[in-house]
């Protein structure tokens, strides 16, 4: 069976590093990460994975911008994302869902949830790709 190929989009290398060994540990997962929008929206087009994990919060593109520069892509436009974040509020978990994210998800990440709702994404799009 191969491996779903998982992009991680944090600018904290630690968090990236931690959840990146814990997804490959418990699923059959291949996790790359980068640790900005920008570098992430290149290796999304270069990797095409089957899921994003995008972070909210970052220093100089936020998770947002870097959310609807995807989905306004012909070419990544059809990529699940699942945000992640410390804001639990109402007011971004609404502008993630109008940006057409497919989950959201608050930090800290329980690793076991996190799986579930990756796989759960996968499941839907099975048979989109």
């Amino acid at each position: 069976m191969q491996k779903k190929k998982i992009l991680l989009i944090d600018d904290e290398k630690d968090f990236c590093e931690l959840l990146k060994d814990n997804l490959e540990t418990i699923g059959d997962f291949e996790v790359e990460y980068a640790l900005s929008g920008r570098e992430g929206i290149k290796l999304a087009r270069k990797l095409m994975p089957h899921v994003i994990l995008l972070d909210v919060l970052m220093s100089h593109m936020s998770g947002l911008e870097v959310q609807k520069r995807l989905k306004s892509d012909d070419e990544t436009l059809q990529i699940p994302i699942i945000m992640l974040s410390t804001e639990g509020d109402d007011m971004t978990k609404i502008r993630s869902a109008e940006l057409y994210s497919d989950l959201y998800v608050t930090k800290p990440v329980d690793i076991k949830e996190l799986k579930t709702k990756i796989d759960t994404v996968l499941s839907r799009r099975r048979g989109v790709r």
